[in-house]
């Protein structure tokens, strides 16, 4: 299919939700985090998991947004029997995430999904991270790798003592991958596997950190097929979330938020279909990526490609893994 028509058949006309907060089981005993989840999709995914009595790691750097989060989600719903956590990292500084997850470990026995939906969007030309590395690239992908990296052997783990497909790892691509990625294959990369910044548009850098988290999911689910963890990445839909602060609004993009934009519950239930839900569980669905508001599709056809590729050991999504794994070594 064409960037367009990918375009299309997840902006509109998009099948209702087949997983909510209506029809998701009792979560009772099992541990999720969820990074970033102190403001809109991730907020709205963990209010559904606290309700349904899940014990949830809200994972961020903010301790007033994750205290104030966690205040009023227990006053909306007092009677639950789930429990609300802070994990306190920076995915833009590598420095603290092992800390995080060495303190994680310390409290919990289990781990039964990670969702990576922390990210940051067009941010101005020349930010950069604690590293010193773009910082859409850092926390988009660095971050995001490093945290699922640490966390392999906790979900492993539980994953052998679980139902088969239970234990999952998401990563958050984008509509970016097929509007916004324009190189060929989706990403530029340096010799050494680095994405190459867009120096006029940070939109094209951000779309390309999207397609390395497809890769991401891809490669893990290539990697780790026999630990019984199910990868995967999802396209949360087009959404009015705090995501885009750095965008200019203009009138281009005022049209863009009254037509295309959903509410952030709707990102929570794509989440929570690539997270939760049976389909996704299947060995079949293992690296897959997921399309609002859960259904399993497929990015466009060049960068689906080297999705294809990496499976067999070669092309873009094996540079840019083999370029996460030698910058996070010292930290891992």
């Amino acid at each position: 299919m064409s960037p367009f028509s990918h375009f299309l058949q997840q902006s509109f006309f998009i099948p209702k939700p087949p997983l909510t907060e209506h029809s998701l089981p009792d979560q009772t005993g099992r541990v999720f985090i969820v990074t970033g989840g102190y403001n809109g999709v991730g907020l709205a995914l963990v209010r559904i998991l606290y309700q349904r009595n899940g014990t949830v790691y809200i994972a961020g750097r903010s301790d007033a947004k994750a205290a104030k989060a966690i205040t009023d989600m227990k006053a909306e719903v007092p009677s639950v029997q789930g429990r609300l956590e802070f994990m306190k990292l920076d995915l833009s500084d590598l420095t603290t995430i092992k800390g995080a997850v060495q303190t994680f470990l310390d409290r919990e026995k289990r781990l039964d999904v990670l969702i990576n939906n922390a990210g940051v969007m067009s941010t101005p030309i020349g930010s950069k991270s604690a590293q010193g590395h773009e910082l859409q690239a850092a926390t988009n992908i660095l971050g995001a790798y490093l945290l699922t990296k640490l966390l392999l052997p906790i979900l492993q783990e539980t994953a052998r003592t679980s139902p088969p497909g239970t234990v999952r790892v998401s990563f958050a691509g984008s509509i970016g991958i097929d509007v916004a990625a324009r190189p060929a294959g989706g990403i530029d990369l340096t010799e050494d596997g680095a994405p190459i910044e867009d120096a006029h548009d940070p939109q094209q850098t951000y779309g390309q950190t999207k397609v390395a988290n497809l890769f991401l999911g891809s490669q893990f689910a290539v990697r780790h097929s026999n630990t019984g963890v199910i990868f995967n990445s999802f396209n949360p839909g087009n959404l009015h979330t705090d995501l885009g602060r750095h965008l200019r609004m203009n009138l281009f993009w005022y049209i863009i938020i009254i037509v295309l934009l959903y509410p952030p519950i709707f990102g929570a239930y794509t989440e929570l279909w690539a997270g939760w839900s049976e389909e996704a569980g299947r060995p079949e669905a293992n690296g897959g990526y997921v399309w609002p508001w859960g259904r399993l599709g497929g990015a466009r056809a060049d960068v689906q490609a080297e999705v294809e590729m990496g499976k067999h050991g070669e092309g873009k999504a094996v540079r840019l893994w083999e370029w996460c794994e030698r910058v996070t070594r010292e930290y891992q």
